[in-house]
């Protein structure tokens, strides 16, 4: 029977508006080959069928054109529940496509791999389409419709309904609300079958113990499975299917009427279950309601570890529990400030330098430091001396008079006692916590007027802090009159003193200008040498103006020859242009007459080559966190400066280690800079022996790549603790280091490269990765060598490292 007129012309506009509609546009059952997403504002998602969840580009944030690889709910788009690429976020016009040969790929806008998932099945399945399913699981299917991989088994923050994690499986949380690269906490089904959450340290893998555990490893109940149903429970199964621990309390599943559920390790440790109605208009939206949550209605600040770790919050850092939201806040104390500044959680490092301790004599610097009041605080561990029946007065004054000490502990309800009232700690102070039920007072010493080297910087260049001219306030007259005399007088006194000439130089990117006469004083005439090289001389010195006091490396070249100069000239260009964590920082500089001085931050750990090849072996996760840090400055320099430049002369004597042994690329003598557009430079044989790359004696171009080539050396010296060649071993296999490495490689002998070191043996699959990416690095056709990114991400795990051919046997290509 024909339908009327009037029926049809409803039943199309109806089709018109559910085209229209935004999910409905989007939603589809399959994503076939070829399809892809770009990366820009409103652009499109691939939707599940019922429009719950979306995969597609998220904007990062409202203020950037930043977007994150995720899956989110459609209707609830600030929510991501999932997200790709370790959540380092991809900038716009990225895109991201489906393949049958390695399923998704995340490309940059330049066409530069970011992220894929063929990690998982390594080439033996084809994906032939996939599909974003309503329970929130992007899944890659075959030809033979067999999943290939999903975002399940993969997750990141977030547990939903129907969702398994098996022995083995990790929640990492995010670094901040806004910040989804990886956090300090974890959630781990260990193999023993224990479910933990736990504190690690990010740059080098070291899990701490846990601050709560279910307590499922015994057999055999021991945990084989963790398991969230649809229905909101969650709970670990044993391998004969019982149920050894309902982790939500019963009384707590009741939820009203039909409700999108979720489980999120939240960025300060909480794991915590959530529900949000599924009929809401935005009107009425009350948003997230929480269920529960692990550990409940328990200050995480007092759950203390063993002494010698750092608690829930990082070293030196100080944990107050917020009972409003049941989560704890780390803030670092007064004259302290955040190692990573985007990690509150994270480690504290002064913001002064820390007195110089003989081993012989621990007595301080009279009148150099001062003790700071924290009420209500308390590091419990830390001890290395403990005194009885001490007053405030003498406890105080045995911190400051003992240089070792660098923050005490005063009990006053032991004055008198046989118990100790006075407990002085060394730094790293760890598990400081701030609460109301303290009762003790926390005396934190500190430099007397702190400043840092930036501050001083700032200093000398803006003459006088702008926020004393504010506080000043009143007459116009008044505050120029005041400030022309506040800048002749530091003027004055920083010249008078000898120490600093004032000079803003805009060649040199404004870093200090020094007289040749402050760094012979700064150096006790050039006294203390702390290393030597091809252009000159290193030299300890110690830089003083008004409060500020801190010791520096003074690098003197030699005679003035062209060489020297254009040597100078180099470092200035080049490290003035600088600024990141991993490389060391300039000061100051010196040119006078036929005089050329550098003067570089002082690093108190001296050089990679004196830390690895010394008596003992260093630990493995040291050695891991250094090796990320060379790998994080390499990058930083071939494709985050504005300026590309290749350092040329990567060996473990130009890395410098800090206090707190972070790694920093130092001595920028032979690098090369490369303007826009261009890729390779032409130059003579540069760098060291044993750290060049084979393009060097080709005269072949030479790019980024010969940084990759020495950094791979250095890495599989990291590995192995000693040298790229060792005479002595001349007659035997293991002389030349590299040849070595791929044997052990190629035979699966890789402990051999460790031998006795537990914690390396321990952490295989890392060793296993890092050897791969070594030899991946020291491949003689520098095209196969990876890129600093990619070599980041092979390191960190957050791309798949291939198998490496002989370095030796590359056939070269350029």
């Amino acid at each position: 029977m024909e339908k009327p007129l009037s029926s049809m012309f409803s039943f199309y506009i109806a089709v018109f508006s559910l085209l229209l509609s935004p999910i409905a546009a989007q939603t589809k059952s399959s994503i076939t080959i070829g399809e892809s997403l770009t990366a820009t504002k409103n652009s499109k998602s691939w939707v599940s069928p019922l429009g719950d969840f979306a995969f597609g580009f998220h904007l990062y944030s409202n203020t950037s054109n930043l977007f994150l690889l995720a899956i989110w709910y459609a209707k609830i788009p600030e929510t991501v529940v999932w997200y790709a690429n370790g959540g380092n976020p991809i900038a716009e016009k990225s895109t991201v496509t489906l393949t049958a040969d390695v399923g998704l790929v995340l490309n940059d806008p330049k066409g530069i791999h970011l992220w894929n998932t063929s990690s998982e099945w390594n080439g033996t399945f084809v994906v032939s389409r996939g599909l974003m399913d309503d329970s929130g699981n992007f899944i890659l299917r075959s030809k033979d419709d067999k999943s290939v991989w999903q975002s399940f088994d993969h997750p990141t923050d977030t547990l939903l309904p129907s969702q398994t994690m098996t022995k083995g499986g990790v929640l990492d949380s995010r670094l901040s609300e806004s910040n989804y690269t990886k956090g300090r906490f974890q959630l781990r089904l260990q193999y023993d079958g224990n479910m933990v959450l736990n504190t690690w340290d990010v740059p080098s893998g070291f899990q701490y113990p846990p601050y709560y555990a279910t307590g499922t490893y015994e057999s055999p109940n021991q945990g084989f499975q963790l398991r969230y149903n649809e229905s909101g429970h969650m709970y670990l199964l044993a391998k004969n299917g019982t149920v050894l621990n309902d982790l939500i309390p019963a009384d707590k599943i009741a939820l009203p009427g039909d409700s999108y559920l979720r489980a999120t390790l939240n960025f300060y440790g909480v794991f915590t279950w959530y529900f949000h109605p599924k009929t809401f208009t935005k009107n009425n939206d009350v948003g997230w309601s929480k269920i529960y949550s692990i550990p409940d209605n328990m200050n995480i600040c007092d759950r203390s570890v063993k002494d010698g770790e750092s608690g829930v919050c990082g070293f030196n850092n100080i944990c107050t529990y917020d009972d409003n939201n049941n989560m704890p806040r780390c803030q670092c104390p007064s004259h302290y400030s955040l190692l990573n500044p985007d990690d509150e959680y994270g480690h504290c490092k002064p913001d002064f330098e820390l007195e110089y301790c003989d081993e012989e004599q621990s007595s301080a610097q009279k009148g150099g430091y001062e003790l700071i009041p924290l009420q209500s605080t308390d590091w419990p561990f830390d001890d290395y001396q403990q005194h009885a029946g001490y007053s405030e007065r003498d406890c105080k004054s045995s911190c400051l008079e003992d240089c070792f000490c660098a923050a005490v502990i005063f009990n006053s309800a032991n004055v008198g006692g046989s118990d100790p009232s006075c407990y002085k700690k060394k730094l790293p102070l760890s598990n400081g916590k701030q609460d109301n039920s303290v009762s003790r007072t926390a005396w934190l010493k500190v430099r007397n007027g702190t400043n840092s080297t930036d501050q001083l910087i700032s200093i000398v260049k803006n003459k006088v802090n702008p926020e004393i001219v504010v506080i000043l306030g009143g007459s116009v007259f008044f505050n120029f009159c005041l400030l022309t005399a506040l800048v002749l007088g530091i003027f004055f006194i920083y010249n008078k003193k000898g120490n600093i000439k004032l000079k803003n130089v805009e060649d040199y990117n404004n870093v200090l200008c020094f007289s040749y006469k402050a760094l012979e004083e700064a150096t006790n005439g050039f006294s203390e040498e702390l290393g030597r090289g091809a252009f000159g001389v290193v030299y300890k010195g110690q830089i003083t103006a008004g409060n500020f006091s801190n010791h520096v490396a003074v690098k003197k070249l030699n005679l003035v020859t062209e060489d020297i100069d254009k040597e100078f000239r180099t470092e200035m260009n080049v490290i003035g242009k600088t600024h990141h964590k991993n490389l060391v920082h300039l000061v100051g500089f010196c040119k006078e007459e036929d005089q050329r001085l550098l003067v570089y931050e002082y690093m108190s750990n001296g050089t990679l080559a004196d830390y690895l090849f010394g008596d003992s072996r260093p630990h493995w996760s040291e050695r891991v966190q250094i090796s990320l840090g060379i790998a994080g400055g390499l990058q930083y320099l071939h494709e985050e400066c504005s300026t590309q430049i290749i350092h040329c002369d990567i060996k473990p004597q130009n890395i410098l280690l800090d206090e707190y042994q972070n790694a920093r690329i130092g001595d920028f003598g032979l690098a090369k800079l490369l303007v826009l557009n261009q890729t390779h430079t032409n130059t003579a044989i540069r760098g060291t022996k044993g750290y060049v790359a084979p393009e060097w004696f080709r005269n072949k171009p030479v790019t980024v790549k010969v940084d990759v080539y020495s950094f791979g050396v250095i890495l599989l010296e990291i590995i192995c603790c000693r040298k790229n060649v060792c005479m002595e071993l001349l007659e035997e296999e293991g002389a030349i280091l590299t040849d070595w490495v791929f044997d052990c490689y190629q035979t699966n002998s890789l402990e051999s490269l460790v031998k006795e070191d537990e914690e390396a043996l321990d952490d295989m699959l890392r060793l296993k990765r890092f050897v791969m990416v070594g030899l991946w690095c020291i491949q003689e056709d520098p095209s196969l060598r990876p890129k600093m990114r990619m070599v980041v991400q092979m390191l960190e795990g957050l791309a798949d490292v291939p198998v490496p051919p002989c370095p030796s046997f590359a056939v070269s290509k350029t």
